[in-house]
């Protein structure tokens, strides 16, 4: 516990400052100043200009909270457990930034654990973290087959059973994007890079992709379209399976990837096989993770908000967990009286295109003098 010091002493020159010393030096009351504070959600009723003055003064005193204290008296933890497939360059480490970023913003502590998609894994892993009383959970790209009896959100989980939010990329405007951009720049055999079958988002994509091919007026050539086949998060898999379509013999002048990573490496079979990017094949990636516009050439891709995404993920688990707490659970009910937090939810968030140096107009497209 904080000591508190004498009030009658000028709080900036004393030691340990204490939220009965703030609320006095503030001419506010203790509980309001503990409200903000702790970020409770009673603080909401407390205008937002006193807000700021009671965190400023906090700042300003070195005021330090007891959150070991703080767990022990209201018998939480504040602490957020996250799955992901592994953490490397790309996808899940940009989700992880925006999660962090939220969480420690919110004075909320977090495991993660990386589980390389094992199912026996992530229900060991699941396990785990309830037994340390997290109050929350996010799984990332993760597949969860039971209800984790704590709030619950995904990132890019598309069989998920009841009471879980999850946040998803619109993936049919995602796949349209880049079709729509490839078949402007006069592409129409066009190569596709699967992600890997344990990835959540390979389906629907593939769909998605199918269905903008069509649209465009282009018929999918299974001789053009591979799976990677590794779940190693690294160039090899898109250098891989870019091989196998080269050696395949079906001509293509464009190649859409299932993330950056494996565009990269798509990239580099493509140049040892003489094909220049962009002037014989066009190469689209996926996600726009940090090093793609520093590739040679930059790297045109579908951009997911992916520390949008994990910001995302973080306040919606945080605002289930207020849900649940006794001065919350009055307000936050659903018609049939269960609570908000176990209301299935799916948040779609929206692509970009973004186009750099990997793709261009094919010959024919530029003989014809047509532009997009």
């Amino acid at each position: 516990m904080s000591v508190a010091y004498d009030e009658q002493s000028d709080p900036r020159t004393a030691r340990p400052v204490s939220l009965k010393s703030i609320a006095a030096h503030l001419g506010l009351s203790t509980a309001a100043v503990s409200r903000v504070i702790s970020r409770s959600p009673a603080a909401r009723s407390i205008p937002e200009r006193t807000q700021q003055k009671i965190l400023a003064a906090a700042l300003e005193f070195g005021y330090q909270p007891n959150l070991a204290a703080r767990s022990l008296r209201n018998r939480r933890t504040f602490t957020v457990g996250v799955m992901v497939p592994e953490v490397s360059e790309g996808y899940a480490t940009l989700v992880l930034s925006g999660i962090e970023r939220q969480l420690l913003k919110e004075d909320f502590f977090y495991f993660v654990v990386s589980h390389r998609q094992r199912p026996e894994l992530i229900e060991r892993y699941r396990q785990l973290l309830l037994a340390r009383s997290i109050e929350g959970l996010i799984a990332v790209d993760t597949p969860l087959t039971l209800t984790a009896h704590v709030p619950t959100v995904t990132v890019s989980g598309h069989h998920e059973p009841p009471g879980i939010t999850n946040i998803q990329l619109n993936h049919r405007r995602a796949a349209a994007l880049a079709i729509e951009h490839l078949s402007g720049l006069g592409h129409r055999h066009i190569a596709v890079l699967q992600g890997q079958e344990c990835s959540a988002d390979t389906q629907p994509r593939w769909k998605a992709i199918r269905a903008a091919m069509t649209h465009a007026g282009l018929t999918p050539d299974p001789r053009l379209v591979t799976q990677l086949q590794s779940d190693v998060p690294a160039h090899e898999p898109g250098y891989r399976a870019t091989q196998r379509l080269l050696a395949g013999g079906a001509h293509f002048t464009a190649l859409f990837a299932f993330n950056d990573i494996s565009a990269i490496g798509a990239i580099r079979a493509l140049r040892e096989a003489g094909l220049d990017v962009p002037s014989d094949v066009s190469v689209v990636g996926f996600d726009d993770v940090q090093s793609a516009a520093f590739q040679n050439p930059g790297l045109t891709t579908v951009r997911q908000p992916l520390e949008h995404m994990g910001t995302l993920a973080a306040q919606t688990v945080l605002e289930h967990i207020r849900a649940r707490l006794p001065q919350a659970s009055s307000e936050r009910t659903a018609p049939n009286g269960d609570a908000v937090y176990m209301q299935h939810v799916r948040l779609m968030v929206e692509p970009e295109l973004i186009v750099r140096g990997s793709t261009a107009p094919t010959r024919s497209h530029l003989r014809s003098g047509t532009r997009r």
